[in-house]
């Protein structure tokens, strides 16, 4: 990842998991044991939010109709269209992961702690992610509960969902990537407070 953390002897743990997992709320759980957290997520958005380093490139390859009028990216309707159209997912990724990835480099730089957790919604998917990680922490529930979890955070319709969930690899090849599997289901969020200060005293926070 680069040379600072590693004199350090940081693990650097991938987090990840399908829609509706629950990972990021891990990753709070864990962050607040004193895991230093860079959410990929957040980064990307950052890079779409009004005034981001990707917005002038976006309105050129997609058009000033999937800026909102704040000057932000419409997610709707690019949600809508990459869906539709996988290979106008790659036009996009191919603006924002770069940008997404230099800032991620530098708050790398910056992280303080023993543990170095990257929340990364594609980490799987993304070959390049695994040789940069020690290990690979997957969030798993059954396919039922990610559903019923996205409509009631996010209000999206089922067809939105299963569009989402198709976009994201499978729960069996993500099962069969990890190092270590959190199942996490339930609608109360204690077991999984549980598992993460189990999950902390494993990794030594």
């Amino acid at each position: 990842m680069n040379t600072a953390t590693s004199a350090r002897q940081v693990l650097k743990l991938g987090l990840t998991g399908g829609i509706g997992s629950g990972k990021s709320t891990l990753a709070r759980m864990l962050q607040s044991m004193g895991a230093d957290v860079i959410d990929a997520d957040a980064v990307s958005r950052a890079t779409t939010a009004s005034g981001g380093a990707a917005i002038a490139a976006i309105a050129h390859a997609f058009g000033q109709e999937f800026i909102d009028t704040d000057g932000a990216l419409d997610r709707a309707r690019m949600r809508a269209l990459v869906f539709s159209q996988p290979e106008q997912r790659k036009v996009l990724e191919s603006i924002v992961h770069p940008l997404v990835g230099q800032e991620i480099r530098q708050q790398a730089l910056q992280a303080t702690s023993s543990v170095l957790i990257f929340d990364v919604p594609l980490l799987v998917e993304s070959p390049h992610w695994r040789v940069q990680l020690d290990r690979l922490l997957v969030v798993d529930c059954l396919p039922a509960t990610q559903v019923r979890r996205v409509i009631q955070r996010s209000g999206w319709d089922l067809a939105t969902i299963e569009a989402a969930m198709r976009n994201q690899c499978s729960r069996e090849q993500r099962l069969a990537a990890a190092d270590c599997v959190v199942f996490n289901e339930g609608e109360g969020l204690d077991n999984l407070q549980h598992l993460a200060r189990a999950l902390a005293k494993r990794f030594g926070l």
